[in-house]
């Protein structure tokens, strides 16, 4: 997940900073939100480079839009190649999922027991698992033996997935389905091919698992990945099927299991007809240099084919794209031939769907559960639907753009009346016009109860004047923040298409969630997963206003689950600048996005934090952030430096960009600003950003911090913020002293050195110090040894290794391209004269208490701080001769000694017995 956009479009044979062009509008399917005059972060040689949308909303382009569709460009390629690499990732990662996945693929072959012909094919299949998983396992395994491993995992596990061919898919061997087979081999390989770091083909085996056995794969082997990635292209399907069982619930008990049983059938082989039609869909746009390819259709089964008689209300539309259309148009700009049936169903199927996750209890969050026992009218509106159309429209001439929904909830009294004129524009015009609602009662009355959605928008008219007109007045505001009217203006938010009205509509809710928690938690309860915030934020006249209602919510992630977060939360950070007003409400809504953003790097688990933050990298948002960090208030520059420090963790190669772009100057003036308060999120923004590969864009970096900002001396803003820094931040900032101390004379005598020294030396006692601290000083150390790899990986450890002649680890196939940049590089000098200043200057500032604290940390044997002091005394040992005299030497020698022979005991893994014997051998040459 973390891997290069830079490197995969060079291996794929991309040309550099050029978008694919020619392909057919019509064909791209992904929602995807690229920032225009902003380039993806990786391709750091190029100049930037502005990428335009095509659209129909002139916020994204000042050009013409030639369609309404956007074209696809290599973000979108990334951001799917990002989604599905996500799944495959996490086998690498996590244990239990592995064990879960094997599990799966087990269960579907143990029907082999019951024969023992053809018992090869399920033995292949065994062998290839168990190789993958000894890959998975044991990383240091020698070049040519994990080699051998993927040869053989490849080798056998395409024998199995070629049972799928055309003249064998529909036989089985020993009562197992070639195409479930097929399906476990394809899953598998997608896995092979993460490890090999080959994204786009281990893509395309994912996908092929659906092609293969799409049932399988969505009900037992993927639930999750289809769940995600290929159900919102066939909501259409599971809407069609709740209504038809809906229908069926009233006949006989026999008639109906009969029924019943072939509706189901129907139901799932059109929904692997649709999974497997878009896999293959998916598939094309990975091939490198096809056209892109037709949107799949998929219509909906006629109901006769089950023997159904009903006359469905969605006949008009039977047969439909099911691409969402609704995202485009909205985020990208409405499309004037969407006809107003099409509106219809889309509403329509949304609020179906939201009854349907209702009924059926499928919440994703335990905290939703308590959401099902409040009063949601959307929830028990679809009877509305069941009449045809034509006969509930009025005689208008906006007919073709009405909803209509039930409301169960009533007000018990209304307390107003009153004469109120509308205009149809916004606050400064709701006068001068006579209305068929005239009174704030009636308005009541019907934003809980009318079932005409003209109605409920004057509705919205009336009581925004009202509420206007009645300057904060108690007996208003208790009429109007109720639960029925709170839901009822939610209603019309989602079922409207009038930018007015939603608009009044977002500015009475705002002034509702200032007056009382109660009005916030019941709008979050009405709406749990946010499906009309993320309407209207793809509303191009409203997002901005939308963004900050949102805001005013304090939603959490587990409530932003879908994947339209990232790249609608990134439109509201470009075009956020300027505060919007709701009412007596200002905010920037830059502030808004950047409260998404947190919550969507930092609110889930590890694995969709980086999917998050990789999604957000291959979309261009990091220059948006870094220009946040450069302007605005304190608490979002420090915000917008979070995540730009979890993009780099998640993407480390993206590290180089913002290195080289990113204004020094402003991050010591953000340190400065910071008072009081801790520098955390810059803190660990500067130590990503020193874990360069090549030490000269290492020291052009240190150099350009060191000049400061506004004439302020950078060392010493940094002493300021060392003293009042956290514990768990201490030893961050000492390593950041020492390295900028470092770029002068090693040898003189600086105050500077002396805190950070002493600092680094009181972390590393692990008696006082808890397990926090105890990482950090470890990250401390890595820091100081002054070899990283191209993602940001130290390779101080391999680099020892090597210098003591053990080469096994490095000739792993994965490793060996980022590691041998640094041996091959021509700055390897720099690197060691470097290390040769930081030990150096860390012996005669610490003396003997440094290499006891060293000592000490090994002997406690805490994991990552004991195996970072051991490689820190390794590195060191090499210019120990060059440090204090004989006397210092040999007191050296005296400590450290008794350590590195107890750490060369047999007992100890062999790389720190190589490390242990290596440092004892520097020690003897320079006594």
């Amino acid at each position: 997940m973390a891997s290069s956009l830079h490197q995969l479009l060079k291996e794929e044979g991309f040309e550099k900073g050029k978008l694919l062009k020619n392909q057919p509008d019509d064909s791209t399917a992904l929602p995807i939100y690229i920032c225009h005059g902003r380039k993806s972060s990786e391709i750091t040689e190029h100049k930037d480079e502005k990428t335009v949308i095509r659209n129909g909303s002139s916020v994204f382009s000042s050009f013409k839009p030639k369609s309404d569709e956007p074209v696809i460009d290599e973000a979108a390629i990334k951001a799917v190649i990002s989604i599905l690499g996500g799944y495959t990732g996490r086998y690498l990662k996590d244990e239990s999922y592995r064990a879960m996945v094997k599990d799966k693929c087990t269960s579907c072959l143990l029907s082999r027991r019951k024969a023992g012909s053809d018992g090869g094919i399920f033995m292949n299949m065994e062998l290839g698992i168990e190789s993958i998983d000894k890959l998975v396992e044991d990383r240091g395994n020698k070049k040519e033996l994990r080699m051998k491993l993927l040869r053989n995992s490849i080798r056998l596990l395409s024998i199995v997935a070629s049972l799928n061919c055309e003249k064998s898919r529909n036989g089985s061997t020993c009562g197992v389905p070639h195409s479930h087979l097929s399906a476990c081999a394809q899953l598998y390989l997608s896995i092979v091919y993460k490890l090999e770091k080959n994204h786009r083909l281990s893509a395309r085996h994912l996908l092929q698992v659906f092609c293969d056995s799409a049932f399988l794969a969505r009900t037992h082997l993927l639930p999750d990945l289809w769940d995600h990635f290929f159900l919102p292209h066939l909501l259409h399907l599971k809407v069609w099927y709740h209504k038809e069982l809906e229908h069926l619930s009233n006949l006989g008990n026999a008639l109906k299991e009969t029924k019943m049983k072939a509706l189901s059938k129907l139901y799932n082989d059109q929904m692997d007809m649709g999974t497997a039609m878009f896999a293959m869909y998916y598939k094309e746009w990975l091939k490198i240099g096809a056209k892109v390819p037709p949107v799949p259709t998929v219509p909906l089964p006629s109901s006769s084919s089950y023997g159904s008689s009903r006359r469905r209300s969605s006949e008009s539309h039977a047969s439909v794209s099911s691409i969402n259309r609704n995202l485009y148009q909205t985020v990208f700009g409405a499309t004037t031939e969407w006809q107003s049936m099409e509106l219809d169903r889309r509403i329509r199927t949304s609020i179906d769907i939201c009854r349907l996750e209702s009924e059926e209890n499928e919440f994703k969050y335990e905290n939703y559960n308590q959401n099902k026992k409040k009063t949601h009218r959307r929830s028990s509106s679809s009877h509305i639907y069941s009449t045809p159309r034509a006969e509930l429209l009025p005689e208008t001439q906006k007919s073709g753009h009405f909803r209509f929904f039930s409301c169960q909830s009533r007000p018990k009294g209304c307390l107003v009346n009153g004469k109120i004129d509308v205009r149809n524009n916004s606050k400064r015009n709701l006068e001068h016009l006579d209305l068929p609602l005239s009174d704030l009662n009636k308005a009541i009355a019907t934003i809980c109860s009318s079932d005409v959605l003209s109605d409920c928008e004057i509705a919205i008219r009336v009581m925004t004047k009202a509420w206007l007109d009645s300057h904060g007045d108690s007996t208003i505001e208790a009429a109007l923040t109720t639960a029925p009217i709170i839901e009822g203006v939610l209603e019309v938010l989602f079922a409207s298409n009038d930018n007015e009205v939603m608009e009044l509509a977002i500015l009475i809710l705002a002034e509702f969630i200032t007056r009382s928690k109660v009005n916030r938690q019941t709008i979050l309860n009405s709406d749990p997963q946010l499906e009309i915030f993320l309407k209207l934020l793809k509303n191009s006249s409203l997002f901005l206003k939308a963004a900050v209602l949102l805001y005013l919510l304090r939603p959490k992630a587990k409530q932003m689950i879908s994947t339209e977060w990232i790249p609608l939360s990134l439109r509201v950070l470009e075009f956020g600048e300027h505060l919007q007003t709701l009412y007596t409400i200002r905010c920037s809504p830059q502030v808004a996005a950047l409260y998404f953003l947190d919550q969507l790097l930092t609110g889930f688990n590890e694995d969709r934090n980086l999917e998050n933050a990789c999604q957000l990298v291959s979309l261009g948002g990091l220059n948006l952030l870094m220009r946040n960090v450069e302007f605005g208030g304190v608490l979002e520059r420090n915000k917008a430096a979070l995540i730009i420090s979890c993009c780099i963790r998640a993407d480390g190669s993206c590290r180089h960009y913002v290195a080289d772009k990113l204004n020094k100057a402003a991050l010591i003036e953000l340190m400065v600003g910071n008072c009081k308060d801790s520098n955390g999120s810059v803190i660990a923004l500067l130590t990503e950003l020193l874990c360069l590969n090549r030490r000269t864009r290492m020291m052009k970096f240190l150099n350009e911090l060191l000049r400061g900002w506004g004439g302020l001396n950078t060392m010493h803003i940094l002493l300021a913020c060392l003293h009042k820094a956290l514990p768990e931040e201490r030893p961050l900032v000492a390593a950041l002293l020492l390295q900028l101390d470092l770029l002068g004379d090693p040898f003189r005598c600086s105050v500077y050195r002396e805190e950070a020294v002493e600092v680094i030396i009181e972390t590393l006692d692990c008696e006082k110090c808890n397990e926090k601290i105890q990482q950090q000083s470890a990250k401390a150390l890595t820091m100081l040894g002054g070899r990283f790899s191209y993602m940001g990986e130290a390779t101080t450890e391999s680099w020892l290794l090597k210098q003591a002649g053990f080469h096994e680890n490095l000739e792993d196939s994965f490793q060996k391209k980022e590691i041998g940049d640094n041996f091959l590089d021509e700055g390897e000098e720099e690197i060691e004269n470097w290390q040769k200043k930081a030990a150096i200057a860390l012996l005669n500032s610490g003396k003997k208490r440094f290499l006891a604290a060293l000592s000490n940390s090994m002997a406690k044997d805490i994991p990552s701080l004991a195996r970072a002091s051991l490689v820190t005394i390794a590195w060191m040992s090499c210019f120990l001769h060059l440090a204090g005299d004989k006397d210092f030497q040999a007191m050296a020698s005296s400590i450290l000694t008794p350590r590195l022979l107890e750490s060369s005991n047999s007992n100890r893994v062999l790389e720190e017995r190589v490390l242990a014997t290596f440092s004892l051998q520097q020690i003897r040459k320079s006594s």
